[in-house]
Parts: C-alpha cells; sequence; structure tokens
C-alpha cells in the first residue's frame, strides 16, 4: 500500500478519487479471456436504481457477494430477491444443470439492454461468471451480447511460502480475495521448512512450540502458525470464494525445523542448530529410522483431517542429502499414507523418480524445458501442474532493479510469464497430462501483504489465463492491453502492484 500512495501523490489524486477502470470498450475486455465472446450492438445494460440482482436460495451468498461489490462500484442499492417481476432491469443468476458445453466451473453470460442472465451448471460456474461481470461493470454499464466461457485447465493455482517467512490468517485472506478474481481455484500453503514450522500437529507440539518460535524464518524474522481452528476457518474462507487449499509439508528434505524440535528425527539424536539462512538441501529425515515414519503419519493423519480438498503435498524436492535409494525407500513408505488417509499424493517433480508417483500428482518447477523422468511418469498416468521456475515463481526479481525477490531462475516480466504453453512446455508431456498451472511465491525476501502483492501482481493475471483460457485465445497485444484497462480496479483496492514498463497503464 505505501507504494500505492507515493505514486497516487504523485498524480496530485486523493486516493477517493482514483477511478475503478475506464469504460469498457468489448464484452471481451476481461481477465482471462473467456473461450467465447459475441459482442451486441446497442444492448448493454445500464445499472440503476431499479436493479436487482434475482437468484435462489442455493446461490444466495455469491449473489450477496456480487451485489456487495458492485454496490461499490456503482453506488446503486442493488437488492437481492428471488423474484423480479418481468419489466424490473435485473441481473440474474441461474443455476441450470445440464449444460455439458461449459461443465462445472463454466458459465453462459447474455447481456441485454433490459436483463443481465448468468447461467451455471454449478454455484462454482456461477461463482467464476460473477468474476467476469466484476470487471465488466465500467461506469454502470455492461456491454452488450454473450459469452461462453470454461476452464482450459481443472487446476489453476497460487502458492504461497508460510515458512520462510509467516504470513497472518489476515494477508492469507487478502490473497484468497485477489486470487479468485481470476478464476484461480486452489491456494497451496507451504507449511513447513528448514527455516520454521507453520502448522499445529497435536501428536508433536514442539513442532510449533519450537520450530514457529520468535525469531524462526530466514533473517530470524517471521514466527509465527497457524492453529488447527485458524486453518479451518482458512478453509472455509477459500471455499466460500470457490479456491480448495492444498496443504504441503516438505520432507524427507527441507526439514530442519522439525528436527530441531525433535532430534528423535536425526540419525544420531543430535538437534541441529536453528536455520534462518537460504540455503537449501542439507536437511533429511532419517531414512533407517521407524520414528521417521510414526512422525510422518501422525502429520499426514492430522493434516488430512483438517483438509477437505482432495490434495495432501508432501513435498520432495531438493532433498540432496538423502540418497537416492533412501529417497525412493522413503517415497515407497509415505506416499501410500496419503492415500491412507484419503488424500491424493502431490509433491515436486522428484517424486516422479517413485514407481509409485503414477497415481500421484507432480509440479514442475525445474528451469529445463526436458525431463525424461517425469515425461515416462505422465505416460504411465501421473497427472503433472506446471510452475517453471523460469516462467511461473513470482518471487523473482522483475529485473535488476527490483528492490524484492531473487533471480537464481532469472528475470521474470510480465511477458516472460505469460508467454509459454503449459501442454508444450515440457518434452513428452502434453495437454493430456497436464492438470493444471500453478504460480509459486516463495517468502525469503517478503515481510508483508504490499510485498505479497507486489510481486504476485500482474504475473499471476498471466498464470492465470494460461491456466482458464482456451489457448486459441493467448496473444500478448491483447492481455496487455487488457491489463492496463484492470490497472485501475488493482489501485481502487489499494493492491500494491508492480507497475510494469510493458504495459501502457490507465
Amino acid at each position: 500500500m505505501r507504494r500505492l500512495l507515493l505514486a497516487v501523490a504523485a498524480l496530485g489524486l486523493p486516493l477517493a478519487v482514483v477511478p475503478e477502470a475506464a469504460a469498457a470498450t468489448s464484452l471481451g475486455d476481461v481477465i482471462p479471456a473467456p473461450a467465447e465472446v459475441a459482442p451486441a450492438a446497442r444492448a448493454d445494460f445500464r445499472i440503476s436504481p431499479v436493479t436487482v440482482v434475482r437468484t435462489g436460495p442455493a446461490t444466495r451468498d455469491i449473489a450477496d457477494r456480487l451485489a456487495r461489490d458492485l454496490r461499490r462500484v456503482t453506488g446503486q442499492p442493488l437488492p437481492v430477491t428471488s423474484f423480479a417481476p418481468g419489466p424490473v432491469p435485473k441481473i440474474a443468476l441461474v443455476l441450470a444443470p445440464g449444460d455439458d458445453t461449459i461443465g462445472d466451473e463454466g458459465y453462459r453470460l447474455r447481456v441485454r439492454r433490459n436483463a443481465v442472465t448468468l447461467r451455471a451448471n454449478t454455484p462454482a460456474g456461477l461463482f467464476a461468471g460473477t468474476q467476469t461481470l466484476r470487471q465488466l461493470v465500467r461506469d454502470r454499464t455492461i456491454p452488450g451480447g454473450s459469452i461462453v466461457d470454461y476452464p482450459r485447465f481443472a487446476y489453476r493455482g497460487a502458492m504461497l511460502d508460510l515458512a520462510r517467512h509467516f504470513h497472518t490468517p489476515d494477508e492469507i485472506r487478502r490473497y484468497i480475495d485477489e486470487i479468485s478474481r481470476f478464476k484461480v481455484n486452489h491456494l497451496h500453503l507451504h507449511l513447513t521448512d528448514d527455516q520454521g514450522w507453520r502448522i499445529q500437529i497435536d501428536s508433536w507440539p514442539r513442532l510449533t512450540t519450537v520450530g514457529a518460535a520468535p525469531g524462526t524464518g530466514v533473517d530470524g524474522v517471521g514466527g509465527g502458525f497457524l492453529t488447527k481452528a485458524q486453518y479451518r476457518d482458512l478453509v472455509r474462507y477459500a471455499a466460500a470464494r470457490f479456491v480448495t487449499i492444498v496443504p504441503e509439508v516438505d520432507m524427507p528434505g527441507h526439514v530442519n525445523a522439525a528436527q530441531v524440535a525433535y532430534p528423535a528425527l536425526t540419525c544420531d539424536g543430535v538437534a541441529p542448530p536453528p536455520r534462518t539462512d537460504t540455503a537449501v538441501g542439507y536437511s533429511s529425515l532419517c531414512i533407517s529410522s521407524e520414528t521417521t515414519y510414526r512422525f510422518v503419519e501422525d502429520v499426514i493423519r492430522e493434516l488430512a483431517a483438517l483438509t477437505p480438498g482432495p490434495y495432501l503435498h508432501i513435498g520432495g524436492d531438493e532433498a540432496h542429502a538423502t540418497s537416492e535409494a533412501d529417497y525412493l525407500t522413503f517415497q515407497q513408505r509415505v506416499l501410500p499414507l496419503v492415500t491412507k488417509y484419503g488424500k491424493t499424493a502431490y509433491g515436486w517433480n522428484e517424486i516422479a523418480q517413485s514407481p509409485l508417483a503414477t497415481n500421484a500428482v507432480a509440479q514442475y518447477w525445474n528451469t529445463t524445458t526436458s525431463n525424461p523422468t517425469v515425461a515416462a511418469a505422465a505416460a504411465n498416468g501421473m497427472k503433472v501442474v506446471m510452475s517453471p521456475a523460469q516462467k511461473a515463481y513470482l518471487d523473482m526479481k522483475y529485473d535488476p532493479a527490483t528492490p524484492l525477490g531473487l533471480s537464481w531462475a532469472g528475470y521474470i516480466e510480465v511477458r516472460t510469464a505469460y508467454d509459454w504453453d503449459p501442454a508444450g512446455h515440457l518434452t513428452g508431456v502434453g495437454e493430456e497430462s497436464v492438470l493444471g498451472v500453478e504460480a509459486p511465491l516463495w517468502s525469503e525476501t517478503l515481510r508483508d501483504l504490499d510485498d505479497i502483492e507486489f510481486m504476485a501482481f500482474p504475473r499471476l493475471a498471466a498464470i492465470a489465463e494460461l491456466g482458464w483460457s482456451p489457448a486459441s485465445t493467448h496473444d500478448w497485444e491483447s492481455f496487455r492491453a487488457r491489463l492496463a484497462a484492470y490497472g485501475p480496479q488493482w489501485t481502487a483496492r489499494g493492491v500494491d502492484f508492480y507497475p510494469s514498463p510493458q504495459i501502457d497503464w490507465r
């Protein structure tokens, strides 16, 4: 927010008069780009003092949220009702199952002079449609025509690292609010690492009393953890916005914080010193110890019980201190534990080494575009979420002058984040094997919500469009124009986004 206030002050504008957005020029001027758009001349809908939002009881929460947002933008009362006579101008949300074209998350939007009708098979589809509507309302007007829209990939994700620096529930909720606007439907929480353990586990209480104490985190700042009650509340909050929480406990590497709390998790029984640096690859659970597997099962059991979503992420990356044989032994023991507690195992792409990974999901983060191990596992049924670090890592600097972030995977400007194809990026991993995309945001250099927003936006919008929109709509010039039009909406909400010089901001 501090950067936003400085920018507004430099323009000589009080924050209250920053515009919500410029007038929309087309029904398709939204992010992500819709699958099909058919504009209609002289069919614009004008929101007036007598406009209502009509919906049924099953979707009342979605309608209430839409109406609240549109009231802020338009200043009109927009009451929500279950009945509106024909002549009354209305925005109608209609749940109408049976449309195979749009599937579970798609929607149909029709805008006429006297009514706006949004139809979907499911509440998730209606919610996605309301995100499109929110962007289209400019100067109380919605451009006329129709949209048929549905996602390219089932999984569209963002990741937030709580381990290197703890982010509060309020900050996480604000992030959920913003990512859901772009139809991102999964939030992956990286809960444990060498520098900190950020989730309450009742059977191993020192994980948080020691592993999340003040002084944990990179540079010794960012202590704290989520209680089970806080985690459940975040799950509920996300679900109301059709975002599924994906928890991650990283192992067998990245476990120094756990071993500081419980020396029995080392092979020699000696606690290592706490780590507040950014080095990786030096820690490992003791693969030959049954204590390790009791610990792992307890953590998986408790975390699975907290998480209604289908995925449980077990990490598996950068286990350089674990021998190849021990790594495979560990995965053979641990992957079935995830299944035992009713979840689909999910891990970084290194888990593809295990024969059991064909029933799991691998998150591809490497910077190479060829990985025969991942390709072979995908050919045998493993699904892949694409997060190539040189394209999708939101913690990479935009350019050498960026005050936050790292650069080991390169600099990622907005066009770099946008100009790639998840189904063509990795040799041997085609569209049928790609579950979706995810944009990770690691927290080594982050400290607060402003930092999160500055590094995530506008690049997350680019990754979201890759996950939702058909490949046929992929066009940089179109995206940069739509992004420029969206910028005032971030400004009006106080989102501290990066004003990329690649975009002609309005």
